[in-house]
């Protein structure tokens, strides 16, 4: 029987549970995404109890459980989540570990055509369901999640008629009152600016592969892991 080697990688919950973020694997040639999940869960029971949704993705872009993999492809399992040319209004996209400068990202998307900048600035906050959070801890799948910051930048340009935007996300551990998130657009009016920041940042908590744990006295808990879902989609309702 031909087979086809495999690069998986997990993140969040997942790769808690499995006690892994990486692996290569020997697959039959003709196995699906959903095919190779079965058999994660196989070997690592732990996942089977996972209460989310898991999305795929092979090679950075999102599939459906049936998309066939072929030999060498890196396939990604994402839990929810809490890049063609590159249009003319798409500032740069960060991934960050350090502080985020919101100022240095407002002076990006500054220009004489612009008459607003709105910004949205994500700080973290000291208390959440009835607890005193500690610090919080953001995972990323960093190469897809600039690609998809990247073309969620690129549709916001093709809805309203923005002049620049730029986004930056924190990784790793950030304390109480820091920024987690920062997302600054131009434009010629304020409205379309209001719109494009907006939507901008739902879409990022919709699609971009950033997780957040939250720490508190007595635990940590990864923020919106509590339903289950098929392994289909990724749920669309994770709160940052």
């Amino acid at each position: 029987m031909k087979t086809k080697r495999l690069t998986l990688k997990l993140f969040a919950t997942l790769r808690e549970r499995a006690r892994v973020a990486e692996m290569n694997r020997e697959f039959p040639e003709a196995a699906t995404v959903a095919d190779v999940w079965r058999e994660l869960v196989r070997e690592f029971p732990g996942l089977g109890g996972h209460h989310d949704s898991v999305g795929f993705a092979v090679n950075q872009e999102y599939v459906q459980g049936e998309h066939c993999p072929r030999a060498g492809d890196e396939i990604a399992f994402i839990p929810p989540v809490s890049g063609g040319a590159q249009a003319s209004w798409v500032g740069t996209m960060m991934i960050s570990r350090e502080a985020i400068d919101v100022a240095a990202l407002e002076r990006e998307v500054a220009h004489p055509g612009a008459g607003a900048i709105v910004t949205f600035v994500g700080t973290t906050r000291r208390e959440n369901a009835g607890r005193a959070v500690i610090r919080l801890e953001y995972e990323a799948y960093e190469a897809m999640a600039l690609a998809e910051m990247r073309k969620l930048a690129q549709e916001a340009g093709e809805k309203w008629k923005i002049v620049r935007i730029a986004m930056r996300h924190r990784v790793g551990l950030v304390e109480i009152g820091e920024t987690s998130v920062a997302i600054a657009v131009s434009a010629a009016h304020r409205g379309e600016a209001f719109e494009a920041c907006r939507f901008a940042i739902d879409r990022l908590k919709e699609i971009v592969p950033i997780w957040k744990k939250e720490h508190f006295e007595g635990g940590a808990v990864w923020i919106g892991c509590q339903t289950s879902h098929p392994p289909e989609l990724p749920h669309r309702e994770t709160e940052r």
